[in-house]
This record gives C-alpha cells, structure tokens and sequence, in this order.
C-alpha cells in the first residue's frame, strides 16, 4: 500500500471486507484467521501476524496465525514468559522491536526469534472496554520495518479485532448460558412430568409426588432428575 493514502482509507476497505468475509465465517476459528490474514496484508513489509488470546484453560495461546513461523515466535515467548507480544498485552501499549538483534528487553526471545529468520516486529493490546483480551503482532525479516506509521496502522486494527473477539466470546458465552438453562428447563420438564405419573398413579398431591421421587433417588442414590427421566421412559401409554 502506498503511503500517500489515508490511514482512515486504508483501514475504510480493510474494515469492510473484513465486515463482509466475517458474514460467511462459520466458526471462531475463521474469524481469527481471517484477523490475522488482513493485518498482514495492511501492515506493510510484514511476514506474518498472529493473534494471542487466552484459551479456555486460561493458558496463553496463539488462535491464529498466518503461518508456522509466527506460531513459533509465539510459543518461546508462552515458554518464556517475556516477549513483546505479552509486554503489548500485559501494559496495553504498542510494543516495537526495529531489530531484535540489538533490542535488550527479552534477549532468550530476541536470540531464539533472530535464529528463526526474524529481525522486526509489531505488537498491539487487544482491549476492549476495560479487560486486555490478548494481542495482535506483525512480524519482519528484515530490521526497520516499522515506524510510526505502522504502529498507528496496527493500533486502529487491534482496535477493531479487539471488538470482534470481544463479539466472538460474548456470543460463546451467551451459548454457553444458553445451553445450561435449556438443559435446566428440559430438567424441570422431565420432573413436572414424573411427578404428575406419580400424582396420577397414587392419587396424591403435587408436594407428595415430589418426596416420592426425592426419596426414590436417594434410596437408589441417584440424581433426582436421573430417576425422574427413568420413571418417564418407563411409563408407557396404552395403546388405542
């Protein structure tokens, strides 16, 4: 891309293709590699870009990456604890490195990333509100390879992935919630329905029915929706 165009142009087309490619995405998955395809291509000279996230078990992870090379300067800095990935991450503030083989700040990240090929990099916080939801970074192969320019480019860019990964996890937990109080809801069913079997069964009222079935889970030490989805299936209808 050439320098006399606007950021607000540049980062105007990007947006929108990005808006238009995420209508097709299917999975997170695709979302964040579509993220990350887009910020290689917007940040000019760049090798490769990733995206670092926490993965369920609240581990550090790289969720998508344009190729191998990022997934493994990622991985020294998980294994190191240090890198300026997780330093962009951990005070949400660009971090560069114009060349790794002078930069001080992670010299066994520094050391072990030059052994890869890799001289430059570019890392921004992805924040959304007030909770840092990891990072995105460029890498180079050759030093100098970015400047101002670029940190405002990636910046405007972490800043719009911040929010699609903000969406992507709302949207995982609101499924999340989703689930459980769908499977609450089927579980309050399967009770209702047993009690009344029992209620019609032993012509009893609804507060008997239920220490009926509480007391039949416990005697066979079960879950008391487990005995009550038993008693439903079976209970079998007269046939007409």
């Amino acid at each position: 891309m050439g320098p006399e165009q606007p950021l607000s142009d540049e980062l105007a087309g990007v947006f929108a293709r990005m808006s238009g490619l995420l209508l097709s995405a299917e999975t997170v998955g695709s979302v964040l590699r579509l993220v990350t395809a887009l910020a290689q291509e917007t940040i000019p000279g760049s090798a490769g870009s990733g995206l670092s996230v926490l993965d369920p078990e609240g581990k550090r992870t790289t969720a998508a990456a344009t190729g191998d090379l990022v997934e493994r300067a990622d991985r020294i800095q998980y294994e190191n604890g240090a890198g300026p990935c997780l330093t962009a991450w951990a005070d949400r503030t660009i971090v560069r490195v114009d060349d790794l083989n002078q930069d001080r700040r992670w010299p066994q990240w520094s050391r072990q990333a030059y052994a890869l090929g890799l001289r430059a990099s570019l890392s921004a916080p992805l924040v959304a509100g007030d909770i840092a939801l990891g990072a995105m970074k460029v890498y180079a192969s050759r030093t100098g390879a970015y400047g101002s320019r670029e940190e405002s480019l990636l910046r405007m860019f972490a800043t719009q992935a911040a929010v699609l990964v903000a969406n992507v996890k709302s949207f995982e937990d609101a499924h999340r919630v989703s689930s459980r109080l769908q499977a609450s809801l089927r579980g309050r069913d399967v009770v209702n329905v047993a009690k009344g079997i029992v209620m019609a069964r032993d012509h009893v009222d609804e507060h008997t029915a239920f220490l009926h079935l509480a007391n039949t889970a416990r005697q066979r030490r079960k879950e008391l929706l487990e005995t009550a989805e038993d008693m439903v299936k079976t209970t079998r209808r007269p046939r007409r």
